[in-house]
């Protein structure tokens, strides 16, 4: 197996994006991670959409991105894994360079979620949860987030207002984001006043419906040393990759999130480090209560700890291990498809240390935690400066 390193990063504004098309914004990030990694070739690509039949009536994506990307008969391989199609196309992609069938690969991520209205929208979001009995019986997510938050609350004591600093956290991060679709500061209180969505959830707990693309240049690390790319390079030092059950009813806690913790071990394992090694996290806050989950997964915090950490300001730019500095899936947006790749070029930026505003002082080592449904499957990425 060889090394693999990321040499080029691309990345849009996200946000409603009504002009463009998901082959538009594919294309366009695309070519970006093209250029930033200063390579004259790519062998194949990956791209990972949830589901573009149901958003904009459109399959067969590897043909489309080829196609418009103007590099036919370029392989494409198109994966799927509900809001972990991300990480899993990045994770194809690392595989295929790790075992020497390609040498230069594209890893794209991309979803169009806005042409649909908010009931389809959230029909197409639902089939990452067990239809023939959470969404047969009317369950959507909010309400199955909302069943975890309670029972975490139950348990150990997790505060209302714990769920909203959060909020307020990433909603900060994102200001100094300028591709996030929501820059604007939120108080707690903001996010309490704002509309009920699912007992304890509210409108400002949740991560938007958005549309946008990012992409990702992989390369063997020896090839890296020779390339002049728009950044240092970044070596991949570990993936781990789990499921569990689909539906809620099945998991033995409604408080832990098992493929998370699993995915995690096999990271770190992979990588020869400990959660305590990490500079900073990208994790999958889809709701509020989903990141101190993901925090508490990933060996962060001990169970019941996530919450008061953040009271504590450790998640914080400038804390002990700052969470989703890039404004996370709350502030920057959640088109499902994008989101892993995204997640990993926040950490790329960040050990480049060309991430502005939000720059974490000293970063060398950064996981990437992206999950799909209610955490029936994650995947964990550990990345080295």
């Amino acid at each position: 197996m060889r090394d693999v390193s990321i040499v080029g990063v691309g990345i849009g504004h996200w946000g409603e994006l009504w002009n463009d098309s998901l082959r538009d914004l594919a294309v366009a990030a695309s070519l970006k991670a093209i250029a930033d990694a200063g390579v004259d070739r790519v062998d194949s690509a990956v791209i990972g959409c949830m589901s573009s039949g149901i958003f904009t009536g459109q399959e067969h994506l590897a043909s489309v991105l080829g196609d418009y990307l103007g590099r036919g008969p370029l392989p494409v391989t198109r994966v799927e894994s509900a809001c972990a199609s991300g990480a899993l196309a990045f994770k194809a992609g690392y595989a295929e360079v790790a075992a020497g069938i390609s040498d230069v690969v594209l890893v794209c991520g991309a979803e169009k979620m806005n042409d649909l209205d908010g009931s389809e929208s959230t029909y197409a979001l639902g089939t990452a949860a067990d239809q023939e009995y959470e969404g047969y019986n009317g369950a959507t997510f909010p309400g199955l987030y909302a069943m975890m938050a309670l029972r975490h609350m139950h348990e150990f004591g997790t505060t209302r207002r714990q769920l909203s600093l959060v909020a307020v956290k990433n909603h900060a991060n994102g200001l100094q984001n300028p591709n996030a679709q929501f820059q604007m500061a939120i108080t707690p209180e903001d996010v309490e006043k704002s509309a009920k969505v699912a007992d304890p959830l509210r409108l400002l707990d949740c991560s938007p419906v958005t549309d946008g693309a990012a992409a990702l240049i992989l390369v063997p690390t020896e090839l890296a040393k020779k390339l002049a790319p728009g950044g240092a390079p970044v070596a991949v030092r570990g993936i781990g990759h789990a499921t569990d059950t689909i539906a809620l009813h099945s998991r033995a806690s409604l408080t832990r999130l098992r493929a998370v913790e699993v995915s995690a071990e096999r990271a770190y394992q992979s990588a020869g480090v400990k959660p305590a090694d990490i500079h900073l996290a990208e994790v999958h806050d889809c709701f509020t209560i989903a990141e101190l989950m993901a925090m508490e997964a990933l060996g962060f915090a001990a169970p019941g700890q996530s919450g008061p950490m953040v009271e504590r300001g450790e998640t914080a730019i400038g804390g002990r291990i700052p969470i989703n500095p890039s404004g996370g899936l709350k502030s920057k947006g959640h088109p499902v498809g994008a989101t892993g790749v995204a997640q990993i070029l926040e950490i790329v930026e960040q050990l480049r240390g060309q991430a502005g505003g939000r720059q974490v002082k000293g970063a060398k080592l950064g996981l990437a935690q992206n999950m799909g449904g209610t955490g029936g499957s994650s995947i964990v990425t550990i990345l080295g400066a």
